[in-house]
């Protein structure tokens, strides 16, 4: 089987020569090419060219860098259909969705990530003390290393590099080993409109992006990733007191009370639960229902669910594909399988084959401790847990080590203020989950990570601040 991509380096095509890797269809399960990995020389190439790149990048206006992230913008709308086919093959997706919600959506969140570095903040230069001015530098931190995960391979990418390269920075990014595609065709386009190191793309697995957290080229490392993958990372970067930034894992409460909109609930949490089969750090996965209304909730959201059809790219039908790769596959396989008696399959619970799918599922009956409430699963699997009283209800929420976002789901103005304040989560949603402006923060707390993505705060943490004192001349 051929070769079918190589890493891109300093504008260029380099192969690796590294590990060997296959990718697979996940619709299918059937392999479509193979590549070699980046090992140690193709990454110190990388960090080299970045490095190269970084003094002229840095002083690049920001109107002339805006110019050519709008560029690169436009050249991913204009090259939809190639990046759209690149994603699919490699993530098993419906493509209607997929282009619309993440190729084109990309451009979007470019073209917003291209304004940011037009208009820093910071304190207004005065007098603090009598006889000095000070005055606030946002500057770029250097050479970033990223690294990007499975579920949205494109979207992923824009949203590291775009305020990562606005704010001035030169970057080296690994994609996910199984789907690296559209990534090198990303860095293809930037080839053409960035300077030559601007943009540096390696692939391979976790070697590779063991290279990037240790290297000593790294002036931050940025990963979205499980929760363990964030650790090993920044166990790494600390050899070099390299500062991170880390997007990590979720488990997604959705607090519904008894006087919600319980049809409004039920389609919302579905969505966000079984969306790119549940693969998405920030779906709805734990569903805490007020007792009473336990009961009538369930039944409505497992009606919901037995019409929610899965399929591969070329069903127009299909709400999801199958989950990413093998490995994906048989780790989920195994947590169902290993499901304590206490616990009931409402709805689903199967696997369908050819390809990784499994069909949505809902789960009654569990508790607190077990592993499907306390882990991330990546997996189109809603849990069910009720409780009786607001204080209960925030326990269960708050009672997990991820903390990335959550959604309270009720008719109560009052109650959903108050206990927006109380869920320890970086986005709380109030009837409605899993809707991500770029304009809006994205990030979490605890175990779920370090930063934030998108917005204004997103583009913040690619800069470094320095305050310029100087005393007044006589």
């Amino acid at each position: 089987m051929p070769e079918t991509i190589a890493n891109i380096i300093g504008g260029h095509e380099v192969p690796g020569t590294g590990d060997r890797f296959t990718l697979h269809d996940p619709a299918t399960g059937a392999a479509t090419g193979t590549y070699r990995g980046a090992s140690e020389v193709e990454v110190d190439r990388a960090f080299s060219a970045a490095r190269s790149a970084f003094p002229a990048w840095r002083r690049t206006t920001p109107a002339a860098r805006q110019q050519a992230l709008l560029t690169l913008a436009a050249a991913i709308e204009e090259h939809a259909e190639e990046i759209l086919e690149r994603e699919v093959a490699e993530t098993g997706k419906p493509r209607a969705t997929t282009r619309e919600l993440e190729i084109l959506r990309s451009a979007d969140q470019l073209r917003f990530f291209a304004g940011l570095g037009r208009a820093p903040q910071g304190l207004a230069q005065t007098e603090y003390l009598e006889g000095f001015s000070s005055l606030i530098r946002r500057e770029p931190i250097g050479v970033v290393a990223q690294v990007t995960p499975w579920n949205y391979p494109f979207m992923m990418s824009i949203w590291k590099i775009g305020p990562a390269l606005a704010a001035g920075n030169t970057v080296v990014l690994k994609p996910a080993e199984t789907t690296p595609g559209s990534t090198v065709l990303l860095a293809r386009l930037a080839a053409g409109i960035l300077p030559a190191g601007v943009l540096n793309v390696v692939i391979g697995g976790r070697a590779t992006g063991r290279l990037l957290s240790e290297h000593h080229g790294a002036d931050m490392v940025a990963i979205t990733g499980s929760v363990r993958a964030g650790a090993e990372v920044m166990a790494a970067a600390s050899r070099n007191i390299t500062r991170v930034h880390l997007e990590l894992g979720g488990k997604a409460p959705a607090i519904v009370f008894a006087d919600a909109d319980l049809d409004a609930a039920v389609a919302g949490i579905a969505s966000a639960g079984y969306f790119n089969a549940g693969q998405d750090c920030t779906a709805a996965t734990r569903v805490l229902v007020e007792a009473e209304a336990r009961d009538e909730f369930l039944a409505k959201l497992k009606a919901r669910t037995a019409g929610i059809r899965t399929g591969g790219p070329d069903d127009p039908e299909a709400f999801h594909g199958p989950l990413n790769s093998v490995a994906q596959f048989e780790r989920v396989q195994g947590v169902l399988g290993r499901l304590p008696e206490h616990i009931t399959v409402e709805a689903g619970g199967y696997f369908s084959e050819p390809g990784y799918y499994l069909k949505p599922t809902v789960l009654s009956g569990v508790r607190q401790d077990d592993e499907v409430v306390q882990s991330e699963l990546f997996a189109p699997i809603l849990t069910i847990q009720s409780f009786e009283t607001e204080d209960e209800a925030i326990a269960l929420a708050n009672g997990v080590d991820m903390a990335l976002a959550a959604s309270l789901w009720t008719r109560n103005h009052g109650r959903a203020t108050a206990l927006s304040g109380a869920l320890d989560f970086g986005t709380v949603w109030i009837n409605c989950h899993q809707l991500l402006p770029a304009e809006m923060p994205h990030g979490g707390y605890k175990a779920s990570g370090l930063g934030k993505d998108l917005s204004l705060y997103g583009y913040e943490d690619y800069t470094r601040i320095k305050h310029v004192m100087s005393a007044h001349a006589r």
